[in-house]
């Protein structure tokens, strides 16, 4: 795979752009994407051959100013990508051991599990390090005031595998790594990155940091409504896993590097190492790598952000798109896939709608479970005296269907943890995106427990002979 991204990247080059990737192709594309998902604002970049082919922002921020290829948004787990070009650019200083040991390189990271005096830097950047959501306390991670305070803190958390043995998606690993750039460099991470990586690229509108730049505020949609919200609070500033804030324009630059067309940061086989998947799993150094096409992309979601960002070594293009809003459609990563197919000379699916259709059916629930509530209700009498005298064990049997949404409920942050791979997930971060699906539950369960205590109170009367 490695030589095929290496041949790949070098036939760059000679690939002809696609005919339909005009700025005018794309600017028609985008304001179609926009008016069908009803995104409040999104920015999107494309570039081919060292050049930006669009630039471009579409709707509105929270305060009404329109979105442009310079506003500033949180890309999220796109900044991987970021931190992961910083440690190279150390490595090939020979500030950093790639395949040493963290512990020998880190002063202040120890671990209560022998096994991670073991993990190596290119184990934190590929995600095989053993690293996991299930075994460290996020909670206690995200109230860090620091990444040296982050790092002391996993002091008393352990490994879920054996370094080098197994993929698994953790923001510690990255955190880590940009602790190591602190200590490598002697340097802020903001600041290496502003001087080695930004800095550079002319990338003037980026940081880690909201203190340097503001980004605009996110939103979230409530059963169709666009909702103002501030970014939930956690580790962000600073951090190695998220933390960057940049725009459209600044990654056109970006992008440009990271096809190996612009100024570069790093040697060409630097390069290739963090595109390059592991045989564990199809995954670089802050890049997802496609096993068929080649082309490397990395979504990042926060609670009011979400981005994706795309460099294909097959028509040498990269994308990327970052929108100041999160819902339970990732809208976003749909736009991605379009501007791809176009690149590629194939008709773009147009993105849209499954958000709005998501939200009317949890609306429709909703509204369902209400009225249904409303029936049982005037119901319960005939309920109850069909089954008074009855066995308690068989009421309570009849009660169980009513009861199952509430179950759900108090089970709901534990039961998506389990199914997002045991990533952890807290009541807070269910009000924001996932909002809709929460409000769909809670009335579910509100409206079964209604019904359940109106049954069971009108066979308590029953019995007693009111």
């Amino acid at each position: 795979m490695k030589t095929l991204l290496i041949g790949l990247f070098t036939a760059t080059t000679l690939a002809a752009p696609a005919p339909s990737m005009t700025s005018a192709a794309i600017d028609t594309y985008m304001r179609d994407a926009l008016e069908s998902t009803g995104l409040p604002g999104v920015s999107v970049v494309v570039t081919h051959a060292g050049k930006v082919v669009h630039a471009a922002g579409y709707g509105h921020d929270s305060q009404g100013r329109a979105v442009t290829e310079n506003t500033p948004m949180r890309v999220a787990s796109v900044s991987k990508s970021f931190t992961a070009m910083a440690v190279m650019t150390l490595v090939e200083r020979g500030k950093i051991k790639l395949d040493e040991p963290v512990t020998a390189q880190l002063r202040g990271f120890t671990m209560d599990d022998p096994r991670a005096a073991r993990i190596t830097v290119r184990q934190l950047l590929n995600q095989t390090s053993g690293l996991s959501d299930t075994t460290v306390d996020v909670n206690e991670l995200n109230d860090a005031t620091s990444l040296a305070d982050y790092t002391a803190r996993l002091a008393d958390d352990g490994l879920r595998a054996d370094p080098g043995t197994r993929w698994e998606y953790c923001n510690v690993n990255y955190n880590l790594a940009a602790r190591l750039v602190e200590v490598a460099s002697g340097r802020s991470f903001g600041d290496y990155l502003r001087e080695r990586v930004f800095g550079p690229l002319g990338m003037k509108s980026s940081a880690v940091s909201d203190q340097v730049v503001k980004p605009a505020d996110g939103y979230n949609s409530i059963f169709g409504v666009w909702l103002p919200r501030p970014e939930l609070p956690a580790f962000l500033d600073d951090s190695g896993s998220g933390g960057v804030i940049t725009t459209a324009a600044d990654m056109g630059k970006w992008l440009i590097a990271q096809t190996g067309d612009g100024r570069p940061l790093v040697k060409r086989q630097s390069l290739e190492t963090m595109h390059a998947p592991t045989p564990i799993r199809d995954y670089g150094m802050g890049w997802g790598v496609d096993d068929e096409t080649g082309q490397l992309t990395h979504s990042g979601n926060l609670f009011t952000y979400t981005a994706v960002e795309a460099i294909s070594p097959k028509t040498g293009y990269g994308i990327a798109v970052m929108t100041n809003s999160a819902a339970l459609q990732d809208d976003a990563y749909a736009i991605m896939l379009g501007l791809s197919a176009m690149s590629e000379g194939r008709t773009p699916e147009p993105p849209g709608g499954d958000r709005q259709l998501y939200e009317l059916v949890l609306g429709v629930i909703a509204l369902a479970a209400i009225g249904l509530a409303a029936v049982g209700a005037m119901r319960a009498r005939r309920w109850a005296a069909r089954r008074a005298g009855k066995p308690r064990w068989r009421i309570g049997l009849r009660l169980v269907p009513v009861l199952l949404p509430a179950a759900v409920l108090a089970a709901y942050p534990d039961l998506l943890s389990f199914l997002m791979n045991g990533r952890t997930v807290t009541w807070a971060q269910l009000t924001y995106f996932p909002a809709p699906l929460s409000i769909a539950l809670a009335v579910t369960a509100l409206a079964g427990v209604l019904v359940a205590a109106a049954r069971t109170y009108t066979l308590c009367s029953l019995a007693s002979g009111r």
